[in-house]
């Protein structure tokens, strides 16, 4: 449906209007409704600034100087949403929200051009837009408590329900949180939406927790044109698809008296009773999908009119005018000199900075502060007697890598009341490895709690929790797992820094059971190797640490630094070491380590990007993580009986890598081995051979590595996987 076309259509249709009776303005616009006239000029007022954008939006187009035409034509219904709630509710809102944000911004002070303005910024990429700064064009704004979200596909439901969990959770806690105590959560979404599976987790998660007594104060926005960019959505399908544990609410979105009155009634009952309800809206979608949609190539000239005959911005003007409260001319008038003033303001944002170089794009991606970091690790809590049962870790003597895992969560659950520990399993059973053991038992249900079986409802979890002020650690229970739910943390956790220069963080230290050598156990969903879909995703910090001393040190700094600087960190545990205890001999207790009191948590403080290096040789250095560190050091022993002088580095870090380290350590012998046990095609020597190349290393470079493969059950797996034996024949290689 072309621009003109709308333009035209609501013109006619409004000059055709016959106005009614002079209506008291403080009186309801039409009986049956509490939408009073003086209320509904106001909302036609954020209606007709939504319509116009997106007429602007096109005219920018045509000139080469607006990048984004996805507009809300047709659904500036979702303004009397935005009238329901409170300025200081949190809003996970549709690319179709543009009257919502409109109104929004006035409710909380703001004039009415600020809100245009905003926009229109955004939709000329401009470095002054408030809230991506010309990164993409969004509905956010850290002042007016709306979250950015960039998805098509309603991956912002699982946060949105963290969100509503955060909210209470915080007041239970008797913690400030980010929002106020009695807030709601808003999220709105197309119907297409409802069939992708992040929203089903969203759904399902909130209305999980509700049966459980939970409150998850969310009001669920779907706002159905029917379409699916030319994928129609079955008749009546919404509703029936709904989750039968939301209180239903429907409203034609058309009509802003009924769409304000249901829309009041359904956030008054979510804000009285703190649970979910969803709210149906009736819409249409006008001017197509986007500038580029060529609707009659999938939709009639009938349906295409139908829409038409429902324009809301039509329905509005007729309330008015059949109300008295204006007149046809009036309202005319009204529409064009907004139109061209618009433009004007337009063609203004057009001349106004735009991003000009790789530095200035990247700088809110990850920030990094790790002078602030630092201290920030070596907080420990007043109350470590009791929370530790009177036992201190630091005198239970050398601890396992699960154990070292387990008393640096407690340090941290007892230093900071925001850290929630979750996930499936991790509370009453302490884990599947029992890494979380006695957790809950220490701190209560409210902090050390289960989840139901959802990847993606455990990361929105976090997501909703971190950007509300909480310092989330969910438990993902096998690497392969994590692949279910991976764009939660790629389009929803990694990009809100980038997406909102930082006014938008969500903190929060995932950690996850990883890697394979369980001596045949389970195959590949429990042995998973791969962890290249997670170094592609920027500004990730990947810690991989493989020692129980390491460990403690790398957990209190990820966690410090998703304090601090607002760190999205994916911490990999080897299951395999979890509890190994000994190095080369039986007995020999080799793999254990000591817990560090806080006194000396300064000095054993371990920065993001270093490595460690074990070893003075000078003829070959063998570089690793994870399990390969066991392995090679039990290699690099019998190389040097065999009178070969090694040094082992283990990178500890997977991302950022810790290029200086490895650089040095392979300039000091010249031959670097790599002993990855990812697989050889995506994994994670690739990189390191890139870095030292990038770096001008000279040298000999050699890796080993796993095979290109899924690992099989049993003692097949050795077939695939990288072996002790690999490591010493290709450094023998390589020696020569």
């Amino acid at each position: 449906m072309a621009r003109d076309t709308v333009e035209t259509h609501f013109t006619e249709a409004v000059a055709a209007l016959s106005p009614g009776a002079p209506r008291d303005p403080g009186l309801p616009v039409r009986e049956g409704t509490g939408l009073t006239g003086a209320r509904c000029r106001e909302l036609f007022e954020f209606q007709l600034g939504s319509r116009l954008l997106d007429v602007t939006a096109r005219r920018l187009r045509e000139q080469d100087e607006g990048f984004y035409t996805i507009g809300s034509a047709g659904h500036e219904g979702n303004v009397a949403v935005a009238a329901a709630v409170r300025d200081t509710d949190p809003a996970l809102l549709h690319y179709r929200s543009g009257a919502f944000y409109l109104a929004r911004s006035a409710m909380a002070g703001r004039l009415p051009e600020e809100g245009l303005r905003d926009v229109l910024l955004g939709l000329t990429a401009s470095t002054e837009e408030p809230i991506a700064g010309g990164r993409h064009k969004v509905f956010g704004h850290p002042d007016l408590a709306v979250i950015p979200q960039t998805s098509t596909i309603a991956s912002h439901l699982p946060r949105a329900m963290g969100v509503a969990f955060a909210i209470e959770r915080a007041r239970q806690l008797g913690l400030p949180g980010a929002w106020p105590a009695d807030a709601i959560a808003v999220c709105s979404f197309g119907d297409a939406s409802v069939n992708h599976a992040s929203a089903l987790s969203g759904l399902n998660a909130a209305a999980y927790g509700s049966y459980q007594g939970l409150g998850m104060p969310l009001l669920f926005v779907c706002e159905d044109n029917g379409l699916g960019i030319s994928v129609r959505t079955p008749d009546g399908w919404v509703e029936a698809a709904r989750h039968r544990m939301l209180e239903y609410f429907t409203a034609d979105g058309c009509d802003l008296a009924d769409i304000h009155d249901v829309a009041r009634s359904a956030a008054d009952h979510v804000r009285t009773h703190r649970s979910p309800a969803l709210l149906h809206v009736s819409t249409v979608r006008l001017m197509g999908h986007a500038g580029s949609d060529v609707e009659m190539s999938y939709r009639t000239k009938r349906e295409i009119n139908a829409d038409l005959e429902r324009d809301p911005l039509v329905a509005t003007a007729r309330l008015l005018v059949e109300a008295g409260l204006t007149t046809p001319d009036e309202l005319l008038l009204r529409y064009e000199t907004t139109r061209e003033h618009l433009f004007k303001m337009a063609m203004e944002g057009s001349r106004r900075p735009r991003l000009t170089s790789a530095a200035d794009i990247m700088e809110p991606l990850a920030p990094r502060t790790p002078k602030a970091v630092a201290p920030a690790s070596t907080v420990a809590g007043r109350s470590r007697e009791k929370a530790f049962g009177g036992r201190l870790p630091e005198e239970e003597g050398p601890l396992t890598l699960s154990q070292a895992i387990n008393r640096t969560l407690a340090d941290a659950l007892a230093a900071h009341p925001d850290v929630l520990v979750f996930g499936e399993d991790v509370a009453r059973k302490g884990g599947v490895y029992g890494v979380t053991r006695s957790l809950q038992k220490r701190f209560g249900a409210g902090r050390v709690f289960d989840t139901l079986l959802d990847e993606q409802s455990v990361l929105g979890l976090a997501l909703g929790s971190g950007v509300s002020g909480l310092l989330p650690v969910p438990e993902i229970q096998y690497l392969a797992y994590l692949h279910n739910a991976l764009d939660q943390i790629r389009g929803e956790a990694a990009t809100l820094s980038f997406f909102s220069r930082t006014a938008f963080r969500n903190p929060m230290v995932v950690r996850v059971a990883s890697y394979a050598y369980q001596k045949g156990f389970g195959g590949h969903f429990h042995n998973d190797n791969s962890v290249a879909a997670l170094r592609d995703i920027p500004g990730l910090v990947v810690a991989s640490p493989a020692r129980p001393d390491d460990a403690a040190s790398m957990l209190r700094t990820c966690l410090a630094a998703a304090r601090t600087d607002g760190s999205v960190c994916v911490f990999l545990e080897p299951i395999a070491l979890y509890n190994t205890r000994d190095l080369f001999d039986q007995g020999d207790n080799g793999w254990l380590s000591p817990y560090a009191p806080p006194a000396r948590w300064a000095e054993t403080h371990i920065p993001i990007g270093r490595a460690r290096s074990y070893g003075d040789g000078r003829d070959l250095t063998i570089v690793t993580f994870g399990n390969g560190l066991r392995m090679s050091l039990r290699a690099a022993v019998r190389l040097t009986a065999e009178g070969y002088s090694c040094r082992v580095l283990d990178l500890r870090w997977l991302s950022p890598l810790p290029t200086d380290d490895l650089l040095h350590a392979a300039e000091l012998t010249g031959k670097v081995l790599i002993a990855d046990e990812t697989r050889r095609t995506g994994g994670v020597s690739e990189s390191i051979v890139a870095e030292l190349i990038d770096a001008g290393f000279t040298g000999r470079i050699s890796r080993v590595t796993s095979a290109d493969s899924f690992i099989p059950l049993g003692e097949a797996s050795r077939h695939v996987l990288l072996s002790e034996g690999e490591i010493e024949d290709a450094a023998r290689k390589l020696l020569g």
